[in-house]
């Protein structure tokens, strides 16, 4: 999954203006999930597993530093193996989507983290990306909408814990005009939360135990109820 421009994009005001408000989110998200192997699935040029404690911390992806060579829909990681993930700006540039939540879902514990970082297609940066039509990063996604990822989260028997916006200036590519429009900020958090350039979703894995039901044997009657029949049957026999 090769992107056009990323790299540029990553040193460019906009990329800076992004990254800097995911990498907080982020570093806040994860400091306090605990276990033993953390991943982070792309983007492999910012170390958004920093702020995290698992003594194993890893990056898997398609190409740059990683430490896992791999597409992120067929990942060579064992089934329940890891307790958090953490996935920048993927899916919206993914053929399959779905095919890589439903890995993620596979290798991720039972309660393990998923934490999902991506475009808002509700959002001035959303209207650019139509209105541009450019095949560079981050413009040749196709954003997907947190209601749509919510649902198909939820399909896995993922919950989604928490759900964050940010980023409500317009998509300027000067820094002088970026803080300009920095008074948006408050006023997106306050009047128009949803529609921020991107979010953060933040969702734990799921798995609803089976629960025997057995009879209650202190319960005489219980008791009676259950022998009738084999004495019953004694009886018949004598």
């Amino acid at each position: 999954m090769s992107n056009p421009g990323l790299d540029a994009w990553l040193a460019s005001p906009q990329g800076r203006y992004v990254l800097d408000w995911e990498m907080q989110q982020v570093d806040a998200a994860v400091t306090d999930i605990f276990g033993f192997n953390a991943l982070q699935i792309g983007l492999p040029q910012c170390d958004l597993l920093r702020a995290n404690r698992m003594s194993m911390r890893r990056k898997a992806g398609q190409t740059g530093p990683v430490d896992v060579f791999c597409t992120p829909g067929a990942l060579p990681i064992a089934g329940q193996s890891i307790d958090l993930v953490v996935l920048p700006h993927v899916l919206e540039f993914a053929e399959d989507p779905q095919q890589i939540l439903r890995e993620i879902e596979r290798i991720l514990m039972p309660e393990g983290q998923l934490i999902i970082t991506g475009f808002n297609p509700l959002s001035l940066w959303g209207l650019k990306r139509q209105a541009k039509r450019s095949q560079d990063f981050p413009w040749n996604g196709s954003y997907l909408s947190p209601t749509r990822l919510r649902d198909w989260l939820k399909e896995l028997g993922f919950a989604v814990e928490r759900s964050q916006f940010g980023c409500y200036a317009p998509p300027c590519e000067q820094q002088t005009w970026l803080q300009r429009w920095h008074f948006t900020e408050s006023a997106g958090r306050r009047w128009w939360k949803f529609s921020g350039a991107v979010y953060m979703l933040r969702a734990v894995k799921r798995v609803h135990s089976m629960r025997l039901i057995t009879p209650n044997w202190r319960d005489q009657s219980v008791r009676a109820k259950a022998l009738r029949p084999i004495a019953q049957k004694e009886s018949h026999g004598d």
